[in-house]
């Protein structure tokens, strides 16, 4: 369950990593909302992840899941640049994902 619950927080991190750009600087008032709520449930998650996870593990995943995530949100929602090197290094990442999830 603890795997899930990393997996549900590193989503919560990209929702609010995208909500922060249509936040206008925290001036709209439903982007801002949204955000707030996702970064605390966020956090939650990891919170509960982390009980059986080692931290390093969790906080290097939550954090590439929200890296990654975003980065490929940002090509498709605000035209970002998808050149090779960026598509590789979102690939390095993703592999380090899946590497400490096979030794953890």
């Amino acid at each position: 369950m603890s795997w899930t619950y990393l997996i549900i927080a590193g989503v919560l991190e990209i929702v609010w990593a995208i909500g922060l750009k249509y936040t206008d600087g925290f001036s709209k008032l439903m982007p801002s909302v949204i955000t707030i709520v996702a970064m605390i449930a966020s956090v939650i998650f990891l919170a509960l992840a982390l009980k059986t996870i080692p931290v390093g593990t969790g906080y290097a995943v939550w954090t590439g899941i929200g890296a990654v995530g975003t980065a490929i949100l940002g090509i498709v929602l605000f035209a970002e640049p998808a050149t090779a090197a960026r598509i590789g290094c979102i690939a390095l990442i993703v592999a380090g994902i899946i590497g400490l999830k096979i030794v953890s």
